[in-house]
């Protein structure tokens, strides 16, 4: 995936983006970032096999990494995901499968590999890894023997993702959630070993189990060896609430779960109290242009010029251009109405959220059915008399285009062989299925 031009320093991206939360040992790690070729890992948790558009932070995170001229090494948990990580969790996880767990880690790698550069002709191409490929073969004893020892349980307890699980006496932590930062430590520690990882990249939860991290590659390799953490703050939408929940559910980086329209949509429907934070965080426009969407946005918020940038950035990063020219082709047609064209894929994504009822075919055969009579029994009339109303005020549409009292619906208005689409007014949809 062709990125952006790249970046001087990848601290000062994420300072002004405000996605920076801690680092450890600051000034030391700002020196060894002056270096380019840095490797930097950062997690993810497969307890699905897609992502949500919460897991994009972190893939911009890599993102901006390697636009900074470092190389990204994604992570995937196929060993730690059986333990389950306790952090921000209130009660112990389910425990998935080993198949599950691998077919999740297969489903999440084919989106990585679409959005982050892995060309093997590029210095810095991310790679992806697997920590089942190391943990598995780790025996208990010599876990105990040669990593727990440098583990106090003091420490331990203390860790924010362990004290408030014990605080609810009535939900605990079990052994096995209590040692999963043993096992994350020894991620980093590996990574270290085996690849010259040096910092590890993760959401502000995971502080503390990279803290562990770097004790234990201090503690067993010496303490001039370069290890550094950098997290970024847990982000939410300016009401509080996460980001990427609809009442229809997460919004999610597979096409299969959430349809590049309603991708589109979700990002053109941002509140306005969230738009400019959602450009630094999940785009590449630079500092002076979300400036100037943010005054124009300012001065003239009805127009939404934000959110369509936003949504056409995330849109094409995610799903590609050819399937933005799609979508925004079929938000056009919604909006003038001349959905005649759309295709059929693109018609079900469209019209998948609007009011729709299903009817016999046959009525549509020989004179049709007239549309005085139907429409009482869809979303836009309630009864006869005001069915007669819209139609004779030309309220109507049928498939966009203006119909009057006489009109009756036949199979030639079938869009690809199944729909009628009308609507009363501008914006009134309704979706008949025959």
């Amino acid at each position: 995936m062709t990125g952006p031009a790249p970046i001087a320093s990848f601290l000062d991206e994420l300072r002004w983006r405000k996605l920076l939360h801690q680092t450890t040992a600051a000034e030391p790690l700002e020196r060894h970032l002056q270096s380019s070729g840095r490797v930097g890992y950062c997690g993810f948790d497969p307890t699905r096999d897609s992502l949500t558009i919460g897991n994009f932070v972190p893939i911009m995170l890599l993102k901006h990494w390697q636009r900074a001229g470092h190389k990204p090494v994604i992570l995937m948990g196929g060993g730690t995901g059986l333990i389950g990580d306790p952090s921000g969790k209130d009660q112990e996880r389910t425990l998935l499968g080993k198949d599950e767990i691998r077919a999740n880690v297969e489903g999440q790698k084919r989106i990585m590999e679409r959005l982050i550069d892995m060309d093997p002709r590029h210095d810095n191409a991310a790679v992806i890894v697997d920590n089942a490929d190391w943990l598995g073969p780790l025996g208990y004893i010599e876990v105990l023997r040669d990593v727990g020892k440098h583990f106090s349980i003091n420490a331990m307890i203390q860790r924010d993702s362990v004290r408030e699980r014990l605080h609810h006496r009535e939900q605990g932590i079990s052994y096995t959630e209590f040692s999963y930062m043993l096992l994350q430590a020894y991620d980093f520690l590996h990574l270290k070993r085996s690849m010259g990882c040096s910092v590890q990249i993760a959401g502000s939860d995971q502080y503390g189990n990279i803290v562990s991290g770097i004790d234990l590659i201090h503690r067993m390799l010496g303490h001039e060896e370069s290890a550094f953490g950098i997290t970024a703050p847990l982000l939410t939408r300016a009401d509080g609430k996460k980001i990427g929940k609809t009442e229809q559910g997460a919004i999610w980086l597979s096409a299969d779960r959430t349809s590049p329209y309603a991708f589109y949509q979700y990002w053109i429907n941002v509140e306005d109290d969230d738009v400019v934070s959602f450009l630094r965080w999940f785009t590449f426009l630079p500092d002076e242009r979300v400036a100037e969407l943010e005054q124009k946005h300012a001065q003239a918020p009805h127009l939404r010029e934000a959110q369509r940038e936003l949504a056409r950035q995330l849109t094409r990063a995610i799903h590609g251009e050819s399937e933005l020219t799609k979508v925004e082709a079929a938000a056009q047609a919604l909006f003038g109405g001349d959905v005649r064209g759309l295709a059929e894929d693109m018609l079900r994504d469209v019209f998948a959220d609007v009011p729709h009822t299903q009817h016999e075919r046959a009525l549509l055969e020989s004179e049709g059915a007239a549309l005085v009579d139907l429409l009482p029994s869809t979303s836009l009339a309630s009864s006869k008399r005001e069915a007669r109303q819209f139609l004779e005020s030309g309220a109507v549409l049928v498939n966009g285009e203006k119909v009057d009292v006489a009109r009756r619906l036949t199979a030639a208005d079938l869009l690809h062989g199944h729909t009628i689409l009308l609507r009363r007014g501008k914006k009134l949809w309704h979706a008949t299925r025959w």
